[in-house]
């Protein structure tokens, strides 16, 4: 029988009589409860992508900065009227990014790549995209150090307001979290999954104000030429997040243009509560198939 025709039956039995609040409550629990496995998965991952070594280190650093450097390269050929500083301006996107794509990346293929360990051991399989996504911030740190290095040529961006930048980061890792758990769990069912997150992810930067800024499209006439895909835009989370990030680091583009200054608080209160919401879901969506791993891969 394959995977796929599993799904329907693994979703109804899975869980046996537990209810929604039952199963949402023991996936919390089981995270709280193993958070020592948890810490010794994340120091595996951070190991296995070589954070310990000098070479992995600079490499983390380095990393962010050439993706800058291509995309710097690329847009100043094609584009002539770029905002100031675009440097900065790209990278306070970038970083957030390759911490959001390498996270979920990760998490995807967490259950699966742990076939072996999950038919031996017993243990609860939620700490796994946990671990994934948890071992991300070790990259997004590193990409803090690169944009440190990257403002010693934007001096006057320096502002009080960087210290903004954590809080927006628990955000994401929320709305990171939430979306880890759903592509995990998706994975072990349908193996094609993998490969269309990749496509989804390089897809979902490409329509996010990553590269340009909404008021520039809003002000070549654009967005008021296609009304809906101004809804999609705001609908996007990291419309938001990258608005944010950019805001502390970089400041608006305007018109006026302006200097850093606080985030846009409404809206990322908003995204909290929806990734909150989405988070609860797809916990509840993760334990009532974990029981089917084991079976399937």
């Amino acid at each position: 029988m394959s995977a796929t025709s599993e799904v329907p039956a693994a979703f109804r039995n899975a869980a046996g009589e537990r209810g929604p609040v039952r199963l949402i409550l023991d996936g919390f629990n089981d995270i709280r409860s193993r958070q020592r496995l948890v810490r010794y998965l994340v120091q595996a991952d951070v190991h296995k992508r070589g954070a310990d070594t000098l070479l992995g280190n600079i490499w983390w650093v380095l990393d962010p900065l050439l993706q800058m450097l291509v995309y710097v390269i690329f847009l100043t050929i094609l584009v002539s009227n770029r905002p100031a500083d675009y440097p900065l301006f790209v990278f306070s996107a970038i970083l957030p990014w390759k911490w959001f794509s390498a996270s979920v990346t990760d998490a995807t293929s967490s259950i699966v790549r742990n076939d072996q360990l999950i038919k031996q051991i017993q243990f609860p399989k939620i700490v796994l995209p946990v671990a994934a996504t948890t071992a991300g911030i070790v990259s997004f740190g590193f990409g803090v150090i690169a944009l440190a290095l990257l403002m010693l040529f934007y001096s006057d961006r320096y502002s009080i307001y960087l210290l903004w930048i954590p809080v927006i980061a628990v955000v994401q890792f929320v709305f990171t979290l939430a979306f880890s758990f759903l592509v995990a769990a998706g994975n072990v069912f349908f193996r094609d999954l993998n490969n269309v997150v990749g496509h989804l992810l390089r897809l979902w930067w490409f329509l996010s104000p990553g590269l340009y800024s909404i008021e520039s499209l809003d002000q070549a006439g654009f967005l008021k030429d296609h009304p809906t895909l101004l809804t999609l835009f705001n609908l996007n989370p990291f419309a938001i997040l990258f608005t944010a990030y950019r805001t502390v680091i970089y400041g608006t583009v305007g018109p006026p243009p302006t200097g850093p200054s606080s985030p846009d608080l409404q809206a990322l209160i908003v995204l909290l509560l929806g990734s909150l919401a989405f988070l609860v879901f797809s916990t509840f969506v993760f334990k009532r198939l974990e029981p089917n791993f084991a079976k399937v891969i």
